[in-house]
């Protein structure tokens, strides 16, 4: 009996010792920036469940970050107590006095404090910042598809030591970085600051009022702390979060007025060169001539794809576009690099047509064009030998045919000038089919190769998919891969270039997709769906109605039926019956 009273009695006595009795509150630092993080500790006296804490009231006044949960037993002098602490990384969303609310572990509630936030701007808050973000974009006012810059610059005076920093946030737009991260030192109010800086493009494809959401940067830094030994001493981190302003974007839809290519720029440039250099050009000889297309706030594959017009006596092979981009003075800046080989047939003087890029202004707000005028070249006749070479000399008899000896070196340079072009196109044709071997045999290697007809039935089935959903975004971002792969698998390529596939017949954007298909449905379904989401009354339309997408599935529908029909045609006409 008295054994059961002794264990009965340490068993309530245990109960009274471990049974939760106070639960506190604390900050690592007070006052705080705005945008800064400050780290929230509550602390129970007892082992208590890990999801006792309930942080929801805080969420009103600050961004609340990860919470970490800790427990911890010790005894001194036979005496053992409980703890279990939750830190919690929070970041004030306003200025001025906040309160941070009580919570509640169970029965036990902690007591409020009151948080004093700095302004960035405040001169007390310098000596607060241990990591700071500032974020700036190139313009705050831009047209529907006309890309943007954002500069994000990480500054940091205490040793880092992990961390990321998330992207941006934008309604309805294609953000993606841009280049590698510089660093940099920078010394403010006396302060050193190591700074990382990161670029990203932005490019919105829907019109209205929008905030954009600069990056958030988590990670630890390493603390001092007076505990720490110098012999064998580890050292200390705290979890830090800092977050950049948001930034508010006005995005103007396309003028109704605006006929043309969509390119919004705030400059377009066009720059020719040619080789040989000298001006001086011959029959049957190459001619070079490249055009450099430059614009500002454009990405590379907005940009339009030259041709040329020429004359008849004049022949043009053109090259491969190639393009690159890349930031200056915190400007997006894009260029294509356009190669065109000429060779005359017949000497004389040509007149070049002028090469026109109609774009809109985005500074003066009105279209304009970049243009190369029209110019005129002469191609002289080819060198050849001298006439003796080619004809015996006349004898005494055949003085009175002095004539028809004057006439025949006339006959001889066009000879030689046939000879000397056909040459030309021989090589050219041998380098360029033995270039299409390659890459074939290239890719015939390449693992996981998917067929044609496979990829042409993947991006038509999800065109068709989108359609009947009245997904437009999703129809928009199809409709070229989808027109591509079509083409492809039809052997229209080889239709209408006489047996030899051209780069010249890919689309690479709508424009070229209504151009190549010459079919009135389908540039009329295209229209009308570039329409709703990129006119004037866009916004206003979309909040009223949806996009329906019959009519572009009867479009699609039709071209595919009659890209089958032509490809009838073609095998007919490459093996004709005997």
């Amino acid at each position: 009996m008295v054994r059961k009273s002794i264990l009965l009695l340490l068993s309530i006595i245990s109960f009274q010792t471990f049974a939760l009795t106070q639960v506190t509150a604390t900050v690592d630092k007070n006052p705080v920036t705005l945008k800064e993080s400050l780290i929230l500790t509550v602390t129970a006296d007892d082992d208590v469940d890990a999801n006792a804490l309930n942080t929801a009231p805080l969420a009103k006044d600050f961004i609340v970050g990860r919470t970490s949960v800790s427990t911890q037993t010790s005894m001194i002098n036979f005496k053992t107590s409980r703890t279990t602490k939750w830190q919690t990384v929070l970041i004030p969303r306003r200025e001025g006095i906040i309160e941070l609310p009580s919570l509640t572990v169970e029965d036990k509630s902690t007591a409020p404090i009151s948080l004093t936030v700095l302004s960035a701007n405040d001169p007390s808050a310098s000596t607060q910042r241990d990591v700071f973000i500032e974020a700036d974009v190139s313009d705050r006012e831009v047209y529907v598809q006309q890309m943007l810059t954002l500069t994000v610059k990480l500054y940091f005076a205490a040793e880092l030591k992990r961390g990321s920093l998330t992207e941006p946030e934008l309604t309805g737009a294609t953000i993606a970085q841009v280049g590698k991260d510089l660093e940099e030192e920078a010394i403010i109010n006396g302060r050193r600051y190591r700074v990382i800086q990161r670029t990203f493009s932005i490019t919105p494809h829907e019109s209205g009022d929008f905030v954009l959401k600069s990056p958030m940067f988590s990670g630890e830094i390493m603390v001092q702390s007076a505990r720490r030994s110098n012999f064998l001493s580890f050292g200390e981190t705290k979890a830090i979060s800092v977050l950049g302003d948001e930034i508010p974007l006005t995005v103007k839809s396309m003028p109704a007025n605006y006929a043309s290519h969509w390119l919004p720029s705030e400059l377009i440039t066009l720059h020719q060169e040619w080789q040989p250099a000298n001006g001086e050009y011959k029959v049957g000889e190459p001619i070079t001539r490249t055009i450099t297309l430059t614009a500002t706030g454009v990405g590379e594959e907005q940009l339009p794809e030259l041709s040329l017009a020429l004359p008849q006596g004049l022949k043009v092979y053109p090259d491969q576009q190639s393009a690159h981009s890349t930031v200056s003075n915190g400007r997006f800046v894009s260029q294509t690099v356009n190669n065109f080989a000429i060779v005359a047939s017949k000497p004389g003087e040509f007149t070049l047509p002028a090469v026109e890029v109609p774009w809109w202004n985005t500074v003066t707000n009105r279209q304009e064009v970049a243009s190369l005028p029209a110019q005129t070249m002469t191609i002289l006749p080819s060198e050849i030998a001298e006439p003796r070479s080619y004809n015996p000399e006349p004898s005494p008899q055949a003085s009175e045919s002095a004539t028809d000896s004057i006439s025949t070196p006339e006959t001889i340079v066009i000879e030689q000038a046939s000879w000397l072009q056909w040459l030309f196109l021989a090589l050219w044709l041998l380098t360029a089919v033995a270039w299409i071997t390659t890459e074939w045999l290239r890719r015939k290697k390449q693992p996981g190769s998917v067929k044609p007809s496979t990829v042409v039935g993947q991006s038509h089935l999800a065109l068709i998919a989108a359609c009947k959903q009245n997904n437009g975004k999703e129809a928009l971002s199809l409709l070229v891969p989808w027109f591509n792969q079509l083409m492809q698998s039809s052997n229209t390529k080889v239709a209408q270039n006489g047996g030899k596939s051209s780069d010249k017949n890919e689309a690479k954007t709508l424009h070229d997709v209504k151009v190549l298909s010459k079919d009135e449905a389908l540039v009329s379904a295209i229209d009308e769906l570039q329409s709703y989401y990129f006119s004037k009354d866009s916004a206003k339309s979309n909040q009223q109605s949806s996009w329906q997408g019959q009519r572009l599935l009867a479009a699609i529908a039709d071209t595919a039926k009659n890209m089958k029909k032509m490809k009838s045609s073609i095998n007919l006409s490459l093996n004709p019956t005997q």
